[in-house]
């Protein structure tokens, strides 16, 4: 996983490990931790859990991998913005947490 012009590229593994079928993710991001959480908007009791808000997931390129635009949450925290590999995790509960 990747930051690339403030968006995350989504790898088609990870795609396809834990976001099949999904067009929708829901997201948070916690500043204390410096971590955004996302899983598909299929994931209910994700949405229930946390205050989250819905985006599109795009399509990057015919491999299949996925891009999610979080500009937006970078900027409003300040966060570095840099071209970067992201490190990241996924609980059994498929849901994804991306360190920023």
């Amino acid at each position: 996983m990747e930051l690339k012009n403030g968006h995350i590229i989504i790898p088609v593994s990870l795609v396809e490990q834990v976001l099949q079928g999904e067009e929708q993710i829901n997201l948070v991001y916690y500043p204390e931790r410096s971590q955004l959480l996302f899983a598909g908007k299929s994931k209910t009791f994700f949405e229930k859990l946390h205050a989250t808000k819905w985006m599109r997931l795009k399509s990057k390129n015919a491999q299949g991998d996925k891009a999610l635009f979080v500009r937006e949450i970078l900027l409003d925290y300040d966060l570095d913005d840099s071209d970067r590999p992201l490190t990241y995790s996924v609980k059994n509960t498929s849901i994804i947490a991306v360190e920023l």
